[in-house]
Formats: structure tokens, sequence, C-alpha cells
């Protein structure tokens, strides 16, 4: 049976983005929190909210050990950090996570979404504690991001899945997650896995590739932005961070994935444009403002 696919185009970005009142204030577009990074990796969580902030978000603090932390506070004065001690997530830190969430749940009235995953590293513990964090969220209806090592993490625990999740996987971590291979496989072979894992999992599956594929299991929405040039690392992180952007608006998982899959493409394609072999993840952040014109 042929599956009917929506084609994701720049009208996306109207049914996101409405004019502000004059009377807006901190909050109204969102907190996001971004939980990655370890004593090796810091780029990830960094560039993850940076993009989130040119996709609008009015606030952003990264939660990662200190290490990681101390070197994101550097980066920019825009991102709040929120350093653990060691050297990689722990189920010790689990208390801390927590009580900043529902801070931060407080605060935002709400109008907050979690991306996880960037950075974390694989060890045991850390992958405990992605899982054990999203079982108490989940409680709570926020949206979250499901990124790189936390993808990992609920491959071994699908049960904390739902609605208000989004993953965003490659085609290795899409394997990893639901056991189907999705490369060499022809585009409408693609559409249906990801379809029918996303109705399977009873969540949301951003599936990043040439084209993105999206799916919250009942419509599939394909996004044909983005070039050769974004095999650049840090170009995933930066797709998380404006989901997550957008998903602390409170715009559903699946039209959240659609607009961020169109932003960070066509962000990446103005960029490229000019800079060829040359681009760098930082380069398609900066262009993202053009999409404002």
């Amino acid at each position: 049976m042929k599956i009917k696919t929506e084609k994701i185009t720049k009208r996306v970005l109207k049914e996101v983005f409405k004019v502000r009142s004059p009377f807006s204030h901190k909050y109204d577009f969102g907190y996001l929190i971004v939980i990655g990074g370890n004593k090796t990796y810091s780029g990830s969580p960094a560039l993850a909210g940076l993009s989130a902030l040119k996709s609008g978000v009015d606030l952003v603090t990264i939660i990662s050990p200190k290490r990681a932390a101390d070197i994101v506070a550097g980066f920019s004065p825009n991102l709040i950090t929120f350093p653990l001690e060691g050297d990689y997530l722990d189920l010790f830190h689990l208390s801390d996570l927590i009580v900043f969430f529902y801070q931060a749940k407080e605060v935002s009235k709400n109008k907050l979404a979690v991306v996880i995953g960037g950075g974390l590293g694989r060890n045991k513990n850390t992958l405990k504690t992605v899982n054990k964090y999203l079982t108490e969220i989940s409680k709570e209806g926020i949206s979250c991001v499901i990124d790189v090592d936390a993808i990992h993490a609920v491959a071994k625990n699908k049960k904390v899945l739902n609605r208000n999740f989004l993953i965003t996987p490659h085609g290795y971590e899409f394997f990893v997650l639901t056991g189907k291979r999705v490369a060499g496989k022809t585009e409408k072979e693609r559409i249906k896995i990801v379809k029918e894992e996303s109705q399977k999992l009873k969540t949301n599956i951003l599936l990043k590739g040439n084209p993105d594929i999206v799916s919250d299991g009942r419509i599939v929405a394909v996004n044909r932005t983005g070039n050769p040039f974004m095999t650049v690392g840090g170009t995933g992180d930066i797709l998380a961070g404006i989901c997550g952007a957008i998903l602390a608006r409170q715009v559903p998982p699946f039209l959240a994935a659609k607009a961020a899959s169109f932003i960070n493409g066509r962000a990446g394609d103005i960029a490229a444009q000019k800079l060829k072999e040359s681009l760098t993840a930082t380069d398609v952040i900066e262009a993202i403002p053009n999409l404002w014109k």
C-alpha cells in the first residue's frame, strides 16, 4: 500500500513562528534544558544550545559534567551552565537533574523542553541515568529530544517512550533503536519502515538522511533541504537544538520536527553556497537568521 507523505516547505515556518506580541516577556517562547557532554566532549551541548537560541528560545541551560560545563560557559555569555561533579553523567546526579527540571518547569510555566544525549558517552551508569531521568519527566508531559547516546539508552528501555518525545537518529542509531536497517533501502522503503517503527514505539521519529523522514506513526513528512557538505560533525547537534527550541514553545513534536528539519537543512544550504568544503557546524548556526528574512 502506498503511503501518502507530506512535503515539508517553508510554509512550515509560518505554522510555528507567529508574530510576537509587543507585551511578550521571558519564557513566553520557551526554556530549554540541554543535558550532554562529558570530560572529552563539550562541543555537542554547546552547539545544541547556540542553535536553540538562534531559533528563538528565550533561555538555555546546559547541564554537563564540570569540565564540559566550564568549557561551554566560555563559548558564549548567552549560555547558562549547570556543572555536575565528575567526568560523566552518573546515577548520583539524578536527584540534582530532577530538582532542576521541576524548578525550570515552574519558572517557565510549562514552556519547557529537554534535549538529552549529545556527548554523554555510553557507559552503563550514564545510560541508566538517562532512562531514570526520562521516566521521571515523562510523567509531566514535557517534550524531550532524544539524540545520540540517549538513543542507545532508550533502546534498552523502550517503555519510557511516549508521544511527547522526539527521537532524532541517523541510520545506525535507528538500527540500534529498532533493529531495522535503512542503509541501502529505497526512499519508499525507508518511509515505510520509519512510519511502522514510530507507530510501534508510540513516539515521534526524525530519521536524518537524504531526505529527512519524519513520522508520528500516523503521518509521514519528507524534508529535502540540506546538502552533502553537512556531513561535518555537529550538524546533528544543531538539529537537536532547533527541535528543542521549537518544542519549548509547546509546539507538537511532529510539527516541531518538520520545522526543525527544514531550518537545519536550509541554513546548511545557505552556508554551503559560499563555503562548500569549508563548511563547519557553527557556519550553519550563523546562517539560521537568514530564514527569518
